[in-house]
């Protein structure tokens, strides 16, 4: 799977997960139903999580400049945002290409690159190690609470 591809999808699945979310706050707050928030909310939290580790992962292979990395951070707190943003990348030719640091590919100088080299020559490792930091990730801001405070 190419960084765009991979990229695409996850831009896609937080802006579904963002509908979804403020589907379920319009549930809510019309009084039809408040048990679609929590649920929704849990997994627009995780594909959240995901989106941003994907979006460094893309950032450290391809190189982006910080401005364009951070910018792709940013893009998933406006709800919709990552796909008008994985667009103009796409375009602006940010995207483009295979992994870089893919087997047979360019030699890793720094620590976040050997991370992402090894996650690429072992993907069947890497991609249960990620959903365990994510998952890690979110009990620990679970257990920190919600983000906006009660009462």
């Amino acid at each position: 799977m190419t960084p765009r591809r991979l990229y695409g999808r996850f831009a896609l699945a937080e802006a579904v997960t963002w509908a979804l979310l403020i589907l379920g706050m319009v549930l809510k707050y019309s009084g039809i139903s408040e048990s679609f928030v929590p649920v929704f909310g849990m997994l627009h939290g995780l594909v959240f999580l995901a989106y941003c580790a994907v979006t460094c992962l893309v950032w450290v292979d391809l190189r982006w400049p910080p401005a364009v990395g951070l910018l792709g951070l940013a893009s998933s707190v406006v709800p919709g945002a990552t796909i008008p943003f994985e667009r103009r990348a796409a375009r602006a030719g940010l995207l483009m290409g295979g992994w870089r640091l893919a087997p047979g590919g360019e030699r890793p100088r720094t620590v976040a690159e050997r991370l992402l080299a090894w996650s690429l020559r072992s993907p069947l490792l890497a991609v249960p190690a990620g959903l365990a930091v994510v998952a890690a990730v979110a009990s620990v801001l679970l257990h920190l609470g919600p983000p906006v405070p009660r009462g």
